[in-house]
């Protein structure tokens, strides 16, 4: 399913990497950035979520949640987190039900089934979709300037 800018976002609950449970839909009244990327400890995933990480005030100043989204188990996105001090969440879609409702998903990625693809999201304070980048090439980065003004233009 695509998803569309001016849409409800799609309701999801995900373990995290401390084994919590995280319902989306607990965060209304914030600004939530959802990064799906394919795994843990690969290049790309690895400079993507720490330059995001050397960034996240950025993100706190603009009201906004950050979530990490893959379908690596939550005891993989553990470690990586610890690893490369990542300071946001990283949630495990390790059944791919929120990858799946959200479009960022591969039918298949290097010889693997359902891997999450590369995304972003930004979700309003009402649960309003009001960005969505899928990328198809697993080596592309989001428009991270593209999502800072969205999120700028929310507050």
């Amino acid at each position: 399913m695509k998803i569309e800018i001016g849409q409800k976002a799609p309701a999801f609950t995900l373990t995290d990497s401390e084994n919590n449970q995280v319902n989306i839909e607990n965060y209304k009244g914030k600004n939530i950035l959802l990064l799906f990327f394919p795994l843990a400890f690969t290049g790309t995933c690895t400079a993507e979520l720490c330059s995001l990480r050397d960034d996240i005030a950025s993100y706190n100043k603009a009201n906004a949640q950050v979530f990490g989204i893959s379908v690596d188990s939550r005891f993989v996105l553990g470690k990586f987190k610890e690893e490369q001090k990542l300071n946001f969440p990283l949630l495990s879609d390790f059944n791919k039900e929120a990858s799946t409702a959200y479009g960022a998903i591969y039918d298949d990625f290097i010889g693997m089934k359902g891997v999450s693809k590369r995304s972003a999201f930004v979700i309003d304070k009402e649960g309003i979709v009001r960005y969505a980048e899928v990328l198809e090439k697993a080596s592309d980065l989001p428009d991270f300037i593209a999502i800072k003004n969205v999120l700028a233009g929310l507050n």
